[in-house]
């Protein structure tokens, strides 16, 4: 994604709103850390968050400042939407922390009353903990969770980029189904989906894919191996397509020959539960009664032992490692779905000591009435005789 993604008007409500949450939670300062954050308000792309990086804006109207990479210049100035550009390590290392400082105290932050993402993944418990000592008594709230939660309902242009990264993984899964066969190698399979994903004009996803066969059916994310399909194995695939940083995922299960009793009894489970799940997604259900529905049929086929997952999360325009938003479908979850959102469905079954497992992925879009499938792809065991 860059900031011409995007209109500039959609860019100044997302501020706007942003400034608006700021001003009733009694912030004057917010200093946003996660990458997704970033790259909603400003359109950036740019992989500084590896290092540090940081975005400062004010409750009020004024510029929207960027820390980062002096590496990462040329990115901000061209493909993002931003007013002030501090940069550190030139060409040199730099405390990326001493220009924080630098630009804080310019500002009066000490002065004001400052919340700050602390996010996972993106921030060094080391910058952490000397940002806190630096901005004291200043530093009055962690709200990290405040600009994810104004981006969960999604606007038609956003809903039509995750439409499209959607439609290539449909083609990417087809592309998939028709190279699996004996004697190819799960690295082999997961380099033809690769090869679709970014033929058809996918970026590159935020998480890796996750393939597994025969004795590896057990585990709920494992990598390709140079391991060799034979006739017999079941397994599971699951990966994310990806438009203008906008996330699509899907999961499949397959089997080469007929499946086992067993095999076919943890699908048929995992396929119910996910229908049951489906089935009560609608505006104004609250996120933990679609997860019970796909629960209580796990649990009442005596499969509770293999629920292992969430049953679902929102998606976000992904960065590594994740593409995960805050909302999840999970027995604490203190959300309510909203029309606009976008959310996976997955609840698995995974048994590792009998070296089986089933999950089916599909991502919904969340309705006045109920939930659009977003996918196109036929949702049934995929069975290569």
């Amino acid at each position: 994604m860059s900031k011409l993604d995007f209109s500039t008007q959609d860019f100044e409500f997302r501020r706007k709103r942003v400034r608006e949450a700021m001003a009733s939670a009694g912030l004057d300062w917010l200093v946003v850390i996660h990458p997704v954050s970033i790259h909603w308000l400003t359109g950036s792309d740019a992989k500084s968050y590896q290092e540090f990086q940081c975005l400062l804006i004010s409750a009020e109207p004024g510029d929207i400042i960027v820390l980062t990479r002096e590496g990462e210049r040329s990115e901000f100035l061209d493909d993002a939407l931003v007013d002030q550009i501090w940069t550190f390590g030139m060409p040199e290392p730099e405390d990326p922390i001493l220009l924080f400082e630098k630009v804080a105290n310019s500002l009066g932050l000490k002065r004001a009353r400052v919340g700050m993402e602390v996010p996972a993944y993106y921030l060094h418990p080391h910058h952490y903990v000397r940002m806190k000592q630096f901005l004291g008594e200043a530093q009055v709230a962690e709200p990290t969770n405040l600009i994810h939660d104004l981006k969960l309902v999604k606007s038609e242009t956003e809903l039509k980029y995750i439409r499209e990264a959607s439609r290539i993984a449909d083609i990417a899964m087809d592309a998939f189904v028709k190279a699996l066969r004996e004697g190819v190698t799960e690295l082999q399979l997961a380099g033809t989906v690769y090869q679709a994903l970014f033929q058809n004009h996918s970026g590159m996803a935020a998480s890796p894919i996750n393939l597994v066969s025969g004795p590896r059916a057990g585990f709920s994310h494992g990598a390709p191996t140079d391991r060799v399909l034979r006739r017999g194995d079941t397994g599971s695939i699951e990966y994310g397509a990806m438009f203008k940083r906008y996330t699509s995922t899907i999961g499949r299960q397959f089997c080469l020959g007929t499946p086992s009793p067993r095999a076919q009894e943890l699908y048929d489970v995992v396929r119910r539960a996910s229908d049951a799940c489906i089935a009560e997604i609608r505006h104004g259900v609250p996120a933990v009664v679609p997860h019970l529905a796909a629960k209580r049929v796990i649990d009442d086929a005596g499969l509770g032992r293999g629920r292992v997952h969430t049953t679902g999360y929102g998606l976000a325009p992904g960065f590594p490692p994740t593409w995960g938003e805050p909302l999840h479908m999970l027995g604490d979850s203190t959300y309510t779905l909203q029309a606009g959102m976008v959310i996976t469905v997955e609840p698995p079954v995974f048994i590792g000591d009998e070296f089986l497992g089933a999950r089916i992925i599909d991502n919904v879009l969340v309705t006045q009435n109920g939930a659009e499938l977003l996918s196109r792809f036929s949702r049934d065991l995929i069975v290569i005789d």
